[in-house]
């Protein structure tokens, strides 16, 4: 019967990260004691101020619609945000509020990619970038990179691959699986070779823009050579605890804004009345300004540094020092090849599901971000369970020779 399904779902692949947080679930469910590593998202609470600001939209009936790209009150906060923390101007009309920001991502890629139109993405990156960079039609072009260069692409890397084909440029910064974040100088560098392609658009995933440890965050939007064509993608899931609201935003060129509110409206409308609210007061809160946002921030710099800490136990495991974000995503090639006695390492996969089921600790593939020499572990989790499920890794890691 499967075959009355369409070409286009066909070919999109499962999510890795979801399906191994699947069966992960599955697991604990049979009563196995499973530490979950492969989770992408705080494991913190939503601020007190932003669920009193939801508790009073719904106290005061502000459960209707709101118009397509989202509550005036709210974009005109977020382009207030923008001005004031990065440095870059955008009118109220130039930002479309979504049901998160990975729907950002798609409404701009549905808007701007025809069939056969190239999508360049370095890689690592975010498992839906290519997904839907092909449901759109396109082909994807990946930049591979590796710990030795902090998983970051060099100018002459961008410039090689980008032709008259070359439609839009996709990243993230700080990262999705790597936690690298690119300097205000490497982003000058590279906005200088996106500049000589006047018809190439880039969307800058900035997610993770509040989770960062080491200098200051920088949007590629700040350089305005390029700042019509650059499309920036920002939520509060991250960098607000939010990720259950389901609340993000892009900010771009006023045609394509537009033609993104098009494509909304035949979709899904607008992103929930009640956390378009509770942004409002959210989208105020950075970790400047909100000891609860800053804790968070603190926190996972600690737990960064300890994962860190246990991981010079694993020789094998070849780290570079994550900027941001909440991942650590290790070379494990110099365990391909090795065997437990009963069970052998070939590749990421085999590695995963050896974690999972030797040392019950939950990873993902690297192959599922472009790269599969690598795993991903996220430290998304308290103290205790990262100090547990290392231990465990590194027991695990020992048993192959």
């Amino acid at each position: 019967m499967s075959n009355f399904l369409s070409e286009r779902i066909c070919q999109l692949s499962v999510s890795a990260t979801l399906e191994m947080s699947k069966r992960t679930r599955e697991l604990k469910a049979e009563g196995h004691d499973i530490i979950d590593l492969s989770i992408g998202e705080p494991d913190f609470n939503t601020p007190v101020s932003v669920k009193e600001a939801a508790k009073k939209a719904i106290d005061h009936n502000q459960t209707h619609y709101t118009p397509v790209s989202g509550l005036p009150e709210l974009r005109k906060a977020i382009a207030a945000k923008l001005l004031q923390e990065n440095r870059i101007e955008y009118a109220p009309d130039q930002i479309v509020v979504s049901n998160g920001a990975k729907q950002s991502i798609a409404n701009a890629m549905l808007c701007l990619v025809n069939p056969g139109d190239e999508v360049v993405i370095p890689a690592p990156y975010w498992v839906s970038y290519p997904e839907i960079a092909k449901l759109a039609g396109g082909s994807v072009v990946k930049i591979p990179t590796s710990v030795e260069s902090n998983f970051k692409v060099t100018p002459g890397q961008v410039r090689s691959v980008l032709n008259h084909k070359s439609k839009v440029f996709v990243f993230s910064s700080p990262s999705n699986p790597t936690g690298s974040s690119y300097t205000y100088e490497e982003l000058r560098a590279l906005a200088e070779v996106f500049a000589g392609f006047p018809n190439l658009f880039l969307i800058s995933d900035e997610i993770y823009e509040y989770i960062i440890f080491n200098g200051s965050h920088t949007s590629l939007a700040i350089f305005p050579g390029i700042k019509n064509r650059v499309v920036t993608i920002n939520g509060l899931s991250k960098g607000c605890a939010m990720t259950g609201w389901r609340l993000g935003y892009m900010a771009a060129d006023a045609a394509l804004a537009k033609a993104c509110d098009k494509l909304q409206g035949q979709i899904t409308s607008n992103a929930s009345s009640i956390s378009q609210m509770a942004a409002v007061e959210g989208i105020r809160l950075n970790p400047q300004n909100s000891s609860e946002i800053r804790e968070m921030v603190q926190a996972f710099k600690q737990r960064r540094d300890i994962v860190l800490d246990y991981m010079k136990e694993i020789p094998e495991m070849k780290t570079c020092l994550p900027d941001g974000a909440f991942y650590i995503f290790p070379d494990v090639r110099a365990l391909f090849g090795k065997s437990n006695g009963s069970v052998k390492i070939t590749n990421d996969m085999d590695l995963s599901m050896y974690l999972l089921n030797e040392a019950r600790v939950a990873v993902v593939p690297g192959a599922a971000f472009g790269n599969e020499n690598c795993i991903r572990i996220s430290y998304a989790t308290s103290l205790e369970n990262l100090e547990k499920a290392m231990r465990r890794i590194i027991v695990s890691v020992k048993k192959l020779s």
